[in-house]
């Protein structure tokens, strides 16, 4: 069988001793984060992508050893393992080729040539795989005579040389190689070709690119791919894999015939034609096009991930007393008054725009709530009338001396959240509506303590988020959430449970045990004291401790990223500098000129360093500095826009097609990947981040269709890069003909 490690060794670019000691670390029970981040003497600073990237490819290649070994053992039982085929699947790398090769040995249901056989045709299809070798002439009707029998159910000589053409189809479909070219062939010279169905008129639905579009197999973007598979879905679509059907015969006959005889030729090509098909071509055609949708699914995931990401780690305003307001017409607008820890003090419905009299009303209640409160921050939510309370709220505050940052709110999600079981056990007493406006506040206290409590698909950044492998999508997202997390750490004594289990070693159980161990006990002064909850244990222990932040704790270092197992250390480093452990920023700065003096058996270079950092800065976020868009007064809905405004907006979703912006008129504008920069664009992300201020003009309204278009061009003629694509996957494009497959593949056809 296989060395894991050393081919893990050899396709990541990985020192063998570097993957040894990450899986040994795996296997104990060490999380990603953990590893990445206390563990980088064992593994030589391995970071988190190329931790996950090593344990996904060892489950992988894991699950394919598994699998072989189930294989050798059924193809044995068989009496049918030769040498030769124990060595092919033993050296075999891809679960597909596996399968290809276990084919022929699969136990099958009852086909046409296992029929054809029970008629007792398998020396008659053997003895014609003979005559083609040999190359000999003879009569294939003659020899058919002998196998008429009524007894056995084959009643003429057509049934019998069709039974015998079943026989041999099987067997040919079966064949590893040949099933590996048409694969190949298919991957690297298809098309994928989409036709809107006949009773959808043109401009009635939201495919109409995709009504006569072709685009080639091998370079077909992901997102376009996902958008047939779902007009194919919501039966708009017929799409098809079309491909040169002649190269493919030829190649087979190149590959199957060698009699000269011309009736044994014919033979041969009518059962190559029926193999093809009715054998070959659906389940191929389905495997490749399961491949690419694959494929398309992990762009669209890493597309997911990186916004996430990226709205997971939105700078926060900070923990300050704060107005949350959850806009509404008619029913009127929800205030929550949160405190500095985010805890709800008070709510109250205003209804500034139901009249003059109500919204003097309003105004009274708005100014009061801010002054009692002494309120900094002020997020109003971005959804209806969420630009007409921006104003009003812009009215009362210019009647104020002291003004708190008043910022609009990205409410993605937020209906879903106070609708759910996590905000109705925080809060059983209080109305959705109110719920939401909590929400609201919390996340632009802290982004990231809120958002944990939603399932990433309802946050909005995703793209064709419901059309990709689920399973894939949660476990990504779940890696990338346990990322942002950790990387940012954990205030031990406010975190909410769902942001703990987040953190790495910790379960729900324990998480909820941690949170029942505050509320009885008061607040943790110290990360030993962690031990006391039940079910927490050495090992989950070491997995979290230094992911938990206790600020104003018994010892400084509680405060920072370094791990309790490092506290001896520094603390004999605060000694012999003659610096008080409280002094941590001067620990730092001398320590710096003396680093290897202190470098250990378990403690190196690498985690010192960390350690300095952390020391710098004691309880530092890593997070960027906090900024919002304002939005252009006058300007609220679709109608109040014009080609050519400039208007400054917020990035709300990126794809791979460019990114959304909100600027503010309840429905967000697109600003295609050609329009993200003066320059050629492959990747939008290497421009535009989710969460990102930037500045746009309006270059299209389209009001039925609620679509609009942006730029974020300066006006400049851009230069193209030597390297941008000029493909139009409009324009249909001509399969690959054989003449041009020759000149590929040369000897193989």
């Amino acid at each position: 069988m296989l060395d894991i490690q050393k081919l893990l060794a050899e396709e990541l670019s990985l020192r063998p001793a570097q993957v040894s000691s990450a899986l040994d670390l795996f296997a104990e029970g060490a999380t990603v984060p953990f590893i990445a981040r206390y563990r980088k003497e064992r593994t030589g600073e391995l970071n988190e992508i190329q931790l996950r990237d090593l344990s996904d490819r060892y489950t992988y290649l894991t699950e394919v050893e598994e699998r072989k070994k189930s294989i050798l053992d059924s193809i044995e039982s068989q009496g049918k393992l030769t040498q030769d085929l124990k060595t092919k699947i033993e050296t075999c790398l891809q679960k597909n080729e596996l399968e290809d090769l276990y084919l022929p040995y699969r136990p099958k249901r009852r086909t046409r040539a296992t029929i054809a056989k029970e008629k007792g045709l398998e020396p008659f299809a053997a003895w014609i795989k003979l005559l083609n070798q040999s190359n000999r002439s003879a009569s294939l009707e003659a020899e058919a005579t002998t196998y008429v029998s009524e007894q056995k159910g084959v009643k003429t000589l057509e049934e019998a040389l069709q039974g015998a053409s079943d026989i041999l189809a099987e067997e040919v479909s079966e064949k590893a190689n040949l099933r590996a070219y048409v694969r190949e062939f298919l991957l690297e010279t298809g098309a994928f070709n989409s036709r809107i169905k006949a009773d959808h008129p043109e401009g009635t639905t939201k495919f109409e690119m995709y009504r006569t579009f072709q685009a080639k197999v091998s370079a077909i973007a992901p997102h376009n791919l996902l958008a047939l598979c779902r007009g194919e879905a919501e039966g708009i679509l017929d799409v098809a894999l079309v491909f040169d059907e002649e190269a493919i015969q030829h190649y087979l006959e190149t590959q199957e015939i060698f009699s000269k005889a011309q009736p044994v030729r014919e033979f041969y090509r009518k059962m190559l034609k029926d193999m093809f098909n009715r054998l070959m071509r659906n389940s191929l055609v389905g495997e490749v096009r399961a491949e690419k949708k694959l494929e398309a699914d992990i762009e669209s995931i890493k597309t997911f991930e990186t916004n996430l990401r990226e709205l997971l780690l939105s700078a926060p305003a900070g923990m300050k007393p704060t107005l949350a307001l959850d806009p509404g017409f008619r029913t009127g607008c929800k205030a929550a008054v949160l405190d500095q820890t985010g805890k709800f003090l008070q709510y109250q419905a205003i209804f500034p725009h139901t009249g003059v009299e109500k919204r003097k009303q309003a105004a009274a209640t708005l100014k009061q709530l801010i002054q009692n409160y002494k309120i900094e921050l002020i997020a109003i939510g971005n959804g209806t009338a969420s630009r007409e309370t921006d104003e009003f709220v812009g009215e009362v505050l210019a009647t104020l001396e002291q003004k708190p940052i008043k910022v609009m709110v990205n409410e993605s999600g937020a209906s879903i959240y106070s609708a759910s079981e996590v905000a109705i056990a925080e809060f059983p007493d209080l109305d959705i509506t109110v719920r939401g406006a909590i929400s609201i506040g919390r996340r632009l206290q802290d982004p990231l303590a809120e958002l944990v409590k939603l399932d990433p698909k309802s946050i909005g950044v995703g793209q064709y988020q419901h059309d990709v492998d689920q399973k894939l999508l949660k476990k990504k997202l779940g890696e990338t959430v346990e990322s942002c997390v950790n990387f940012v750490g954990v205030d031990l004594n406010t975190a909410s449970k769902e942001l703990l289990t987040s953190v790495s070693g910790i379960s729900a159980t324990i998480a909820n045990n941690i949170v029942a161990y505050r509320n009885e006990n008061g607040a943790f002064s110290d990360r030993k004291m962690l031990l006391k909850v039940p079910k927490l244990g050495p090992k989950a222990f070491e997995q979290a401790a230094g992911f938990l932040r206790i600020r104003d704790g018994k010892n400084p270092l509680d405060n920072t990223a370094v791990h309790p197992e490092s506290y001896p250390l520094v603390s004999a480093i605060a000694k012999d500098l003659s610096v008080p452990l409280s002094q941590t920023p001067q620990i730092a700065d001398q320590l710096g000129k003396n680093l290897r003096k202190y470098i250990t058996d378990t403690i190196g270079e690498p985690t010192l360093r960390d350690i300095i950092r952390e020391l710098e800065k004691p309880g530092r976020d890593p997070r960027a500095e906090f900024k919002y868009a304002t939005f252009k007064e006058g300007i609220k809905e679709l109608s109040d826009l014009r080609v050519g405004m400039e208007l400054e907006g917020v990035v709300t979703n990126v794809a791979n097609f460019g990114a959304f912006v909100d600027i503010g008129v309840h429905q967000d504008g697109l600003v295609h990947v050609s329009q993200l920069s003066d320059r050629f664009v492959s990747d939008p992300n290497q421009i535009v981040k989710v969460g990102q201020v930037v500045k746009v003009r309006v270059m299209e309204i389209n009001e039925s269709l609620k679509r609009i278009g942006l730029s974020m061009r300066t006006g400049e003629k851009p230069e193209r890069s030597a390297s941008a694509p000029k493909t139009d996957h409009k324009r249909a494009e001509k399969p690959t003909t054989l003449n041009d497959l020759k000149a590929k593949f040369g000897k193989r056809l």
